[in-house]
């Protein structure tokens, strides 16, 4: 075994669970298609020795005004990997317009470093979901739902609101939701312990209608004006961007925009009941 893959094999061990191995598999390929005397997206620079030297994660600043908990936000962004590529392919291919979607998204919110190290691990991830359907049809599906189900233990409810808030993202992306990509992501929300009115939510983000404000904050359109704005804290609460802070400054700003569409939401409801 190439030492690149023990140090994959190495971070897996280390993390433990579906999620971690399937990581340990990814980053070891892809350590050893690398010069590893040179610096790895996940280790940061190597020095030769057995470990490697914990770096910075990738698409992150070494510099930052929050405490970033590195094992935790590189958990975190290899998860929103693995259930986007899940949900890019899940309509059987890949497409170059969607690949370079991915590029932008990873840009916008994580960076220049970020979209190389993304695009090699999300090739990485198209192939060994390929080869796993491949082997056993359905094999795949039972991994993503394993490593959803170890999100639901290791991460809080605020973080996997912000990843479900990634992957509608990325499904939107190029202007639509496609029914597969709908499907796929009503199947992973409730992989994650949220509901589907989380997954409105999410959906309804950025939505100028008043239907798609009352998604935005789970209430329905006949509450009265205390449910509403109890509805409203309860949803400011869920998703403040203080919750996400240990995953990277560029996480925590992907949050406040969120809450900004959040604000947006309580604003066209208060204005259509005249409320102060």
């Amino acid at each position: 075994m190439g030492k690149a893959k023990w140090i994959g094999a190495f971070f897996g061990l280390l993390s433990g669970g579906p999620l971690a191995a399937l990581a340990g598999f990814i980053f070891g390929s892809l350590f050893d298609s690398l010069d590893t005397s040179s610096v790895d997206p996940l280790y940061g620079e190597y020095n030769g020795d057995e470990y490697g030297t914990m770096g910075s994660s990738f698409g992150e600043s070494t510099r930052q005004p929050y405490a970033t908990d590195r094992g935790t936000r590189n958990g975190f962004l290899f998860a929103m990997l693995t259930l986007a590529a899940y949900i890019i392919k899940a309509d059987g291919r890949i497409m170059h317009s969607e690949m370079e979607i991915m590029r932008q998204f990873l840009q916008q919110n994580f960076g220049s470093n970020a979209v190389s190290d993304g695009e090699d691990i999300l090739r990485r991830l198209f192939d060994k979901q390929r080869d796993t359907e491949q082997r056993q049809p359905g094999a795949y599906r039972r991994t993503i739902a394993d490593c959803c189900a170890q999100l639901r233990m290791v991460l809080p409810e605020s973080q996997r609101l912000q990843l479900l808030a990634f992957l509608v993202s990325v499904a939107k992306a190029d202007g639509s939701l496609h029914q597969s990509e709908t499907s796929v992501l009503r199947d992973i929300t409730g992989m994650l312990g949220l509901s589907e009115a989380d997954l409105n939510s999410m959906m309804g983000l950025g939505g100028s209608s008043l239907e798609d404000a009352y998604k935005v904050l789970e209430v329905n359109p006949d509450a009265t004006d205390d449910e509403v704005k109890r509805a409203y804290k309860e949803q400011v609460k869920r998703n403040h961007p203080d919750r996400v802070a240990q995953l990277g400054e560029d996480v925590r700003r992907a949050a406040e925009e969120k809450m900004k569409q959040i604000n947006a939401a309580r604003d066209i409801i208060y204005q259509a009941r005249g409320i102060s």
